[in-house]
């Protein structure tokens, strides 16, 4: 079966804010994008995907003089659905903006969270990745065939990690993956962790067999040697990495993650206009450009209403995979 969005999260800090850079000429006072006292929220725990991207954001709308003194801080929970609901209960403020991506979208269903993303404000999808699949450094995989040959000789005795709950692109991709290896996803021993960080010390720590998650949370690790990169999920091999696509290695997957940004229900047209109109900028900026390219992000901006879209689809596609997949 193909997986795949159409179009594609670190400082471990708990708090963060960001030191404002000087007003220049080209300052969000000018373009109309200051918004004083936005707070971002990461619905996982530090070092994961929401946690990267926000930070990002953050980081570069200040550097580009946009808004000034953002606070991004995390609220994990329930694979997302902590901060999901904390986020539908600020009703009518602008000031509150929320990291998030398909893992919240598979934790509404999975959890049966009674707050879903139909009840959030879409502001913008920011980026797409693919998956990795890694190993330990001392893990005995050296390749993904070796580690499917096991895999396949007793699925429970290998377990794989993932930073979401059932229903998230962390589990939904070795499950796709275990498909198109002959294994019975019913029979796969999926270890949900609540984001890439926490999944991070299992995997280093040999907890679980192997690890999928996004390749911007992980290229530190496989760079510097303390993760294998076996695999990536999507269509092509990562610029920079040395690791090969599932389809080439003899797997019919083609997955790839997104994540974007969502506010509380209830925003005044203009609060909304003018978070769009922030991010917009946001995507517009060098910094932003820059950081696509440092993390092995595709860039796949989509705002507004065709954001909105956009989830009601994803989650439409969530549920049909899972029924087909017999979970």
């Amino acid at each position: 079966m193909r997986l795949r969005t159409p179009l594609a999260l670190s400082g471990a800090a708990l708090l963060v804010l960001v030191a404002p850079p000087l007003l220049t000429t080209g300052s969000g006072a000018d373009t109309g994008t200051q918004i004083p006292g936005l707070r971002f929220m990461v619905p996982n725990t530090p070092g994961g995907g929401y946690d990267i991207t926000a930070r990002t954001a953050a980081k570069n709308a200040e550097d580009a003089g946009l808004t000034h003194n953002i606070e991004v801080f995390n609220l994990p929970g329930a694979g997302g659905t902590v901060g999901l609901t904390r986020l539908v209960g600020e009703h009518g403020n602008g000031k509150l903006a929320m990291s998030m991506g398909l893992g919240v979208v598979g934790a509404a269903r999975s959890n049966d969270s009674p707050k879903t993303l139909a009840d959030t404000t879409p502001i913008a999808r920011l980026t797409e990745e693919q998956d990795v699949v890694v190993v330990a450094k001392n893990s005995p995989y050296k390749t993904i065939g070796q580690l499917v040959d096991a895999w396949k000789e007793n699925p429970g005795k290998v377990p794989v990690g993932g930073g979401s709950s059932p229903g998230g692109p962390d589990h939904l991709a070795p499950m796709l993956m275990a498909r198109a290896a002959g294994i019975d996803p019913k029979k796969v021993n999926y270890v949900p962790f609540d984001g890439g960080g926490e999944l991070l010390a299992s995997i280093l720590g040999n907890k679980v067999a192997f690890g999928v998650s996004g390749v911007g949370e992980y290229l530190d690790q496989i760079r510097s040697g303390e993760l294998r990169l076996l695999a990536v999920t999507g269509p092509e091999r990562v610029k920079g990495l040395d690791g090969p696509t599932l389809k080439e290695s003899g797997y019919d997957v083609d997955f790839t993650n997104w994540r974007g940004i969502v506010a509380p229900p209830g925003l005044s047209d203009a609060e909304r206009k003018k978070l769009i109109g922030l991010v917009r900028k946001l995507h517009a900026s060098e910094e932003w450009r820059e950081s696509l390219k440092k993390n092995g992000w595709d860039d796949a901006f989509l705002t507004g209403e065709k954001f909105g879209d956009f989830l009601d689809a994803q989650d439409r596609r969530v549920v049909s995979v899972l029924k087909e997949l017999g979970l």
